[in-house]
């Protein structure tokens, strides 16, 4: 009874997964209003599992460190995005619904978790350190990957995708083999940095609640199934819902990639308050850089198994804001320490990104 009370919003969540699995197929025949209703209801219980998933990430982060903690957290947000989208590519989707949920991805991530953080930690505690070694390692990175992933298919033949393709999957594993080795083995140090061993304002770490690991490690892959189950569900009634409204069908991709980093938001959120700017270097970046190396190798293969090519090269316009977002991080990341400047104009960069998605470029 006890872990019931305290994961109530997980159990809530578990039980608008059930109903939203009964009651699916009577809200797309009631029409377009009452499938946009049931999918903010689910999106409403998404958020719900996301805290608890937040909470849990943040007891193993504080006890095993980073950069553990914090791949523990990205790892299961890319793992739902990738079920998310495996299972709406299966159905009617865009094309280019991959490419663009990435995209979203990484412009909430970069500008708008990593720049929400860094202002509002900046307006509350001034400049915030972290070690910068981290940062340039995940900007490299993020930049190589998306570069041969999502910009250099532009000027591959049509007629020779399936060529490329089977060399993006095996670039994209061999990038994030080396880097996993050098992130938890020689180069561990990158992603950490050693804080003064202060009670943390509103992060509840393990050893000040003295909760154990194991129970944390089943109740956040719980949540993170709901969390999956609850994004399909909803998935089906949003696609229903948008259909011939005239809405710009990058849509479904932001849905998409902020159901994923929901957990992530959250727990930024809360490390940047409590002056612990490492943890939002490595959730932002972490996230950003999983989504990218992995997503693109699952998807690259389905597309192989299906012989049904998606087009991965990015637009004009979303080249450009990538491209700008990485000169900016380049540029307020090489100092080691973030203010509220530095958080906004990545934020600006964030508005700007939703506000181009609304005209729908």
């Amino acid at each position: 009874m006890a872990v019931l009370k305290s994961e109530r919003l997980l159990l809530a969540a578990f039980l608008a997964a059930g109903a939203g699995f009964v009651l699916e197929h009577h809200l797309l025949e009631m029409g377009q209003a009452a499938s946009l209703a049931g999918a903010a209801a689910l999106v409403a219980a998404i958020v719900l599992a996301s805290m608890r998933v937040a909470h849990h990430a943040e007891v193993l982060a504080a006890k095993v460190g980073d950069p553990y903690g914090t791949m523990i957290l990205t790892l299961s947000a890319v793992l739902v995005e990738v079920i998310i989208l495996a299972i709406m590519m299966m159905g009617e989707s865009s094309p280019t619904l991959v490419r663009d949920t990435i995209y979203s991805a990484v412009m909430l991530d970069i500008n708008g978790i990593l720049g929400l953080a860094a202002l509002l930690g900046g307006l509350k505690h001034g400049e915030q350190p972290y070690n910068d070694n981290s940062a340039r390692t995940y900007s490299v990175m993020i930049l190589t990957a998306m570069g041969i992933s999502m910009v250099v298919p532009e000027f591959v033949p049509a007629a020779k995708w399936h060529f490329y393709s089977a060399f993006t999957i095996g670039a994209m594993i061999m990038l994030y083999t080396l880097f996993l080795r050098m992130q938890v083995g020689p180069h561990s140090y990158f992603f950490s940095y050693s804080y003064p061993r202060v009670k943390s304002d509103g992060v509840d770490t393990a050893e000040e609640s003295g909760e154990p690991v194991l129970p944390s490690i089943v109740i956040l892959l719980i949540g993170v199934v709901v969390i999956g189950a609850l994004a399909e569900i909803m998935s089906g009634l949003l696609t229903s819902g948008l259909k011939g409204t005239g809405a710009p069908p990058a849509i479904a991709a932001i849905v998409v990639a902020a159901i994923s980093a929901s957990p992530e938001i959250m727990t930024a959120m809360r490390a940047a308050l409590a002056n612990r700017m490492q943890a939002v270097v490595n959730i932002a970046l972490g996230a950003s850089l999983s989504t990218v190396i992995l997503t693109v190798p699952v998807m690259e293969a389905i597309a192989l198994y299906t012989g049904q090519p998606f087009l991965m090269a990015m637009s004009p316009v979303q080249t450009v804001m990538v491209a700008i977002t990485l000169i900016v991080a380049a540029i307020n990341l090489n100092d080691g320490q973030t203010n509220a400047i530095e958080g906004m104009t990545h934020f600006v960069l964030f508005a700007t990104f939703v506000m181009l998605s609304a005209i729908g470029l």
